[in-house]
């Protein structure tokens, strides 16, 4: 039932089947997906992948969309070679899989993905992406790394953070009013927390009626009562990004 809060395991949705337009890459210890536009910029996002990986083809398609929009966008593996959560596993064992995936432990590879985007790349105003668990981890960085400009929290699971609200950088929360992992309960506290503790720009933003993943993991050819909603939520990150960046 939907706004029932239950633990992160997510429908993938709709599976792209698509190729990619960038080039996998190795960043120190990290392997990365990277895509960019065809002028030269010093803009780059970087992309947070969900539970299920930076070689899902939806997420890819979603760093090539911020190409396509001027950006140098970077998917790097934030699960370091460790497996990506597939659909045959048994969800029983998705909180012990989580355990060694921590949202708030990305930082030494933010670290080497934000020096090759400054060193091989040209980047001088780094923003960042991601969704679901992504996102979360987008709002851990947002509370903590003074490198990045501005970031975009995708349906980030918000249970993760709860409690810490004093953003670093202009921030944009997208949600889902059906989504039955992040409860609307808590998009409101939410809400309330920023207003009573955030010095910095923010947005919290409800889409009605979409789901859980509706921005990515959503095709809009076969979802046609849900289109709007995924077209809208894919501009207001790019313009949330172009404002910021």
């Amino acid at each position: 039932m939907a706004n029932e809060s239950r633990p992160c395991p997510c429908d993938i949705g709709d599976r792209f089947d698509y190729e990619g337009c960038g080039q996998e890459v190795q960043v120190e210890h990290v392997k990365a997906y990277v895509c960019k536009p065809a002028a030269s910029t010093d803009k780059a996002v970087i992309v947070i992948h969900d539970i299920f990986g930076w070689q899902l083809p939806n997420t890819r398609y979603m760093a090539d969309m911020l190409a396509a929009n001027g950006y140098i966008a970077i998917c790097p593996d934030f699960f370091v070679g460790q497996e990506a959560w597939k659909l045959s596993n048994d969800w029983a064992s998705f909180d012990d899989w989580l355990k060694t995936r921590n949202a708030a432990k990305i930082d030494k590879e933010v670290d080497a993905i934000l020096k090759y985007l400054r060193e091989q790349c040209g980047a001088k105003k780094i923003g960042v992406i991601g969704f679901c668990w992504g996102g979360a981890a987008v709002q851990h960085l947002m509370l903590k790394n003074p490198h990045l400009k501005t970031g975009v929290s995708l349906y980030g699971v918000i249970k993760f953070f709860e409690d810490r609200y004093s953003l670093l950088h202009p921030t944009f929360f997208i949600f889902g009013e059906k989504d039955d992992i992040i409860p609307l309960a808590q998009v409101t506290l939410l809400e309330q927390k920023l207003k009573q503790n955030c010095k910095v720009d923010y947005e919290v933003k409800v889409y009605p009626g979409q789901t859980h993943g509706f921005v990515h993991r959503k095709r809009e050819d076969i979802n046609p009562q849900d289109k709007p909603y995924i077209e809208e939520g894919r501009k207001d990150m790019i313009n949330w990004l172009n404002k910021y960046l």
